[in-house]
């Protein structure tokens, strides 16, 4: 707002002459803060054009709003009566303004994901999904095992190793392959690779990292290699993100699945001297229903197909 815009535009409702908008906001402001320099402050305009605004409303409607006093201002019992109802005028109409605004606001798609593939696969390349999709916020949240969908969480990234529900619209994102782990310059500590013709063997010294969270990971890779680790060092966590930090500070050897290691094996922070095997089991997204093309659904799940490939 500017003192060459407060203008003589006047408006009618129901055969009523308005003064116009921008004078009529001037009013409020000076009428709030019993103060023409305060209010020109606040709207950062000059004294002089809140003067020149307030004289309009006053000489449109023919009354005085203001007794000027001593370099002072005071509302009129008609100032009074008129500040109240445009108050409460601005206000009725900046509270549809906002509700209108939220309405139009694309609502987040909330997408639970279990901690480790959230923290370690995830969120690293989701900048990259924001870069493509600027109009589709997401909101992540950690979970893991069964989940409710439709009930605050429009989708979800689940391992394929619990009972699902029937409705359950699933759409598989990548194969789930394991192995041992262990930070690069620990390689030799960890594993015999003496025979140069064939596979490195964990060294019966080698520490094996557990995790509650999945307790089963080291059993199911040996079953699969023929490797035998019972009666080996071990060391458990809370959690399976935390294993594979454990690995990677040079505790011991952790269980890695390929897609949440893969940018540290890259780096060279860790290594697979064993390399990876498939434990038949698979990422999947899930949906409460088949996903409508061209939808903020389907933009994140040929996103997520593509960041699996």
């Amino acid at each position: 707002m500017s003192s060459d815009n407060i203008g003589e535009q006047h408006s009618q409702i129901h055969g009523i002459r308005l003064p116009p908008l921008a004078a009529l906001r001037c009013f409020e402001a000076a009428a709030r803060l019993e103060s023409f320099s305060r209010a020109a402050d606040t709207l950062s305009l000059t004294h002089g054009a809140v003067s020149r605004a307030v004289r309009l409303v006053e000489d449109d409607l023919g009354v005085a709003l203001f007794e000027r006093r001593s370099r002072r201002v005071f509302l009129t019992d008609a100032g009074r009566k008129l500040a109240a109802a445009v108050r409460e005028g601005f206000a009725l109409v900046e509270a549809a303004v906002h509700e209108i605004k939220e309405e139009a606001r694309v609502p987040a798609l909330v997408v639970s994901c279990e901690p480790t593939l959230l923290m370690r696969w995830l969120i690293p390349r989701l900048p990259d999904f924001q870069r493509q999709y600027p109009d589709v916020p997401v909101h992540l949240v950690a979970g893991g095992g069964p989940v409710t969908l439709g009930r605050g969480i429009d989708l979800a990234i689940r391992r394929n190793d619990f009972e699902q529900a029937e409705k359950v619209h699933a759409i598989p994102l990548f194969r789930e392959r394991t192995g041992p782990v262990c930070r690069a310059d620990k390689v030799v500590s960890f594993f015999d690779a003496s025979d140069a013709n064939r596979l490195p063997e964990l060294r019966q010294d080698a520490v094996l990292l557990h995790a509650r969270s999945r307790p089963d990971a080291w059993e199911t890779w040996a079953r699969l290699v023929g490797c035998r680790t019972l009666g080996r060092r071990s060391q458990s966590f809370e959690h399976f993100y935390i294993s594979l930090q454990a690995a990677i500070a040079g505790i011991g050897v952790a269980i890695g699945p390929w897609q949440l290691v893969r940018g540290d094996i890259d780096s060279g922070i860790l290594a697979a001297p064993m390399g990876f095997n498939e434990d038949g089991t698979v990422y999947q997204l899930l949906a409460p229903a088949a996903i409508a093309a061209q939808s903020p659904h389907a933009k994140l799940r040929d996103w997520l197909l593509a960041a699996a490939a």
